[in-house]
């Protein structure tokens, strides 16, 4: 007999992950580490050692399924399997939480296991603050224990919440595409549960009797995204019928295709629209689509110094009418002290 369905849609989509990484980071001529037919026994030392891959755990169901199913597949394909947990100290007992769950992780038979405490700045807002501190921290484990990747249980349910807090934000297309099942430098964080639901994780949590935390912060409705999971979607539930879920998730692909699309025809057109010094050429620029011609700004503004992240569309949009809408107006200001402004007839980004 064969494992709970829960826990069946949970491996299989790690496995598949799993492959991925292994097809993803195989040696060029196809080195796999494994002994050629009659090589000498002698050179098994010279092998590359076998791929960490790390699970970010806080243990909540998500996390502990995901952890679960690593711990269960990787030994399978020669694939090393580590954990870490993050204290964000945002709750009292946080420290004693993380402890819990380093052990839940050895006990899953993970190694290594790593608990890291971090600040939280207040940047962007609270949940803001918290994801830059949490993924600094994962970055830096993973290169200090060069990790090949970090899993993260994100399910349907996120991607869903994460396409409507971009709708809400105007962001445009590239927002509704919510998270990408491999993102990070290198491929370094994959998600194997995006099209998963919250409930399947939860299950297999429960019929592996896997011990799971959860967040009172994910109940609190001082939260954004904790109104939009125990309001909103509901509300949305209920007004359009089941399936709301899954056709946003839908709309995130569907987005995310467009997007990556558009960027690489900005890619493109960028060169062509550039003079002998480099400099944009407004009269170039205008006859681009403005889907097209507002990433190469983006592009500009961010390789002159302004963070990405806080680089929104109505920045870009302000720009833009030095462009579509000249009336001989003064300089843009930019995040990042970056000033954008027009001479003759060239659009000349930098820092101020």
């Amino acid at each position: 007999m064969g494992p709970h369905p829960a826990v069946a849609a949970i491996r299989l989509a790690v496995r598949r992950v799993l492959h991925d990484i292994l097809n993803d980071h195989q040696p060029s001529g196809g080195h796999t580490g494994l002994p050629a037919p009659g090589a000498h026994p002698d050179r098994a030392a010279e092998r590359p050692p076998s791929p960490l891959v790390l699970v970010a755990c806080s243990g909540g169901a998500d996390s502990m399924a995901l952890a679960s199913a690593l711990a269960f597949e990787a030994p399978k394909l020669g694939i090393r399997a580590g954990g870490v947990t993050v204290d964000h100290g945002l709750q009292p007992g946080s420290d004693l939480r993380a402890d819990e769950v380093t052990l839940r992780l050895r006990e899953l038979g993970l190694d290594p296991v790593v608990s890291v405490a971090v600040t939280v700045g207040r940047e962007g807002g609270p949940e803001a603050a918290a994801r830059d501190a949490r993924y600094a921290a994962l970055d830096a484990i993973a290169e200090r224990h060069g990790a090949t990747a970090v899993l993260l249980g994100h399910t349907r349910d996120d991607q869903a919440e994460t396409v409507l807090l971009g709708l809400a934000r105007g962001s445009g297309i590239r927002s509704l595409s919510g998270m990408a099942a491999v993102s990070g430098a290198g491929g370094r964080y994959r998600r194997p549960f995006l099209h998963l639901d919250r409930q399947t994780a939860r299950r297999a949590c429960m019929v592996q009797s896997l011990p799971v935390w959860d967040d009172p912060h994910n109940a609190d409705p001082a939260y954004t995204r904790s109104r939009l999971r125990h309001e909103g979607l509901p509300a949305l539930e209920k007004a359009l019928g089941k399936g709301v879920v899954e056709a946003l998730a839908r709309t995130a692909q569907l987005s995310r295709d467009d997007a990556d699309a558009l960027d690489t025809w900005a890619s493109q057109a960028e060169a062509s629209v550039r003079d002998a010094t480099g400099l944009l050429e407004c009269a170039k620029l205008y006859a681009l689509p403005p889907a097209v011609r507002r990433r190469i700004l983006r592009r500009a503004a961010i390789r002159a110094g302004a963070p990405a992240g806080s680089l929104f569309a109505r920045h870009i949009e302000e720009v833009d009418r030095l462009i579509t809408g000249w009336r001989g107006q003064g300089a843009i200001n930019l995040p990042g002290k970056v000033v954008a402004q027009r001479q003759g007839g060239r659009l000349v980004i930098r820092q101020g």
